[in-house]
C-alpha cells in the first residue's frame, strides 16, 4: 500500500489547462474517486500520475518518494484503461504474465502468480483462449488479473467498467469493489458515473474545469456540496436550486414531502406541477416554485404509492425540514456555512 499525492499539479495544453494547481492525496488503502464531466481533467491527472503525461507544473509524490521525472516502470503502479488495452494475439494467461516475463521472473514463479491472479478473478478456464473469445465483463477480468500479478503500490483505473452493460457494471462494481478491499491496494479509479463513484469511492474527489471542486465521502458530497456546481452534478436528480437575492438556496429533491406530514415549523414550498414520472418504487414531481428571481424549476421524489390528490398545472403544498435547506452565495456559488452556537 502506498499513499499518491499531487502537489500544485499543473497540465496545460497551448492556452488550455487541462489541470490547474491540483493538490490531491490518496491515502495508504484507500478507493479515490476521481469525478467529474468530460474534459474536466480527470484522466489527464491520471496519465500524469501514471507516468504517461509529463507535468507542465507541480509534483507527483507516491509513498513520499517524489517520481515526477521518473518513468512509469519505477513507479509501481499498475493502471487499467477503458479499452483493456489487452494483446488481441496472445491467450489469457500470455497476456496476465506478460508484466512478469518483461522483468525477467521465472516460469515457476510466474505459473503461480498466473494461477493465484486467475482464481481470483475466476478466469481459470479462459487461461488458453484470446480476448476475442471472451465478452466484455471476461476481458475486464482479464485486464484487473494482468494489474493484479504484478502486485503493484497502487492501482490506476481509467472507466474500465463503461463498455459492459448496466447489468453487468453493476455485478461488476460490486466484484471491484470486494477485490480491493481484499487486496488492500491503494486505488485511484476515473469515472463520469456519479453512482459507480458513489458506490465505490471512500472518497470523491469532485473536478471541475482542471482543479477540485470538493473532496470527502459519499455522504459529505451529496449532503453537504462545495458549490452550486457540485450540488447540481451530484444527484440524479440535482439538487434544486430557487433563488432569493443574493443567496440560491438548495435542497435535494427526496427532502420535499407533502406539507400534511410534516410540522409547521418547517418551510412551506407550493409547487405548480408540470408532470409526474412513475419510476416504479418511486415518482418524481415536476414543477416550479415562485422565487425573488421569477419562477424556477423544481423536483420532488415522494414514493410511488403516495397520492398527491392533484395534477398537472395545480398546486400541491410541500414543505421540508430547514436542516434540509443549503445556502449559496449567488456570486461565487459557494456554500455559505451555517453559523454554530
Amino acid at each position: 500500500m502506498a499513499t499518491v499525492e499531487a502537489r500544485q499539479l499543473v497540465k496545460a495544453f497551448e492556452e488550455v489547462r487541462a489541470v490547474d494547481g491540483i493538490d490531491l492525496m490518496a491515502r495508504e488503502g484507500e478507493f479515490l474517486v476521481l469525478l467529474g464531466p468530460s474534459g474536466c481533467g480527470k484522466t489527464t491527472l491520471m496519465r500524469m500520475i501514471a507516468g504517461l503525461e509529463q507535468p507542465t507544473a507541480g509534483d507527483i509524490v507516491i509513498d513520499g518518494r517524489a517520481v515526477t521525472d521518473l518513468p512509469p516502470r519505477v513507479r509501481n503502479v499498475a493502471m487499467v484503461f477503458q479499452s483493456y488495452a489487452l494483446y488481441p494475439h496472445l491467450t489469457v494467461e500470455r497476456n496476465i504474465s506478460f508484466p512478469l516475463r518483461a522483468v525477467g521472473m521465472s516460469k515457476e514463479d510466474i505459473r503461480k502468480k498466473v494461477d493465484w491472479a486467475a482464481d481470483m478473478f475466476g478466469i481459470r478456464r479462459f487461461l488458453n483462449r484470446k480476448p476475442r473469445q471472451l465478452s466484455g465483463g471476461e476481458r475486464q477480468r482479464v485486464a484487473l488479473a494482468r494489474a493484479v500479478v504484478r502486485e503493484p503500490a497502487v492501482f490506476l483505473l481509467d472507466e474500465p467498467l463503461s463498455n459492459l452493460d448496466a447489468k453487468l457494471r453493476n455485478s461488476a462494481r460490486d466484484e471491484l469493489k470486494s477485490f480491493q478491499r481484499s487486496l488492500g491496494t491503494t486505488t485511484i479509479y476515473v469515472t463520469h458515473d456519479q453512482a459507480e463513484a458513489m458506490g465505490l469511492g471512500d472518497r470523491i474527489a469532485v473536478l471541475n474545469h482542471g482543479r477540485v471542486a470538493q473532496i470527502g465521502t459519499p455522504q459529505d458530497i451529496y449532503l453537504r456540496p462545495s458549490d452550486t456546481f457540485v450540488a447540481t452534478f451530484i444527484g440524479s436528480p440535482p439538487m434544486n436550486l430557487i433563488e432569493d437575492g443574493d443567496t440560491w438556496f438548495g435542497f435535494r429533491p427526496e427532502a420535499l414531502v407533502p406539507a400534511a406530514q410534516v410540522p409547521e415549523a418547517a418551510v412551506r414550498v407550493p409547487l405548480r406541477i408540470k408532470r409526474v414520472e412513475y419510476l416504479g418504487a418511486e415518482q418524481l414531481i415536476y414543477g416550479t416554485v415562485e422565487g425573488r428571481g421569477g419562477d424556477a424549476a423544481a423536483i420532488a421524489r415522494i414514493p410511488a404509492n403516495l397520492d398527491i390528490g392533484v395534477g398537472a398545472g395545480e398546486v400541491c403544498d410541500f414543505a421540508l425540514s430547514r436542516h434540509d435547506v443549503q445556502r449559496f452565495d449567488r456570486n461565487s456559488g459557494r456554500r455559505i456555512a451555517e453559523a454554530t452556537s
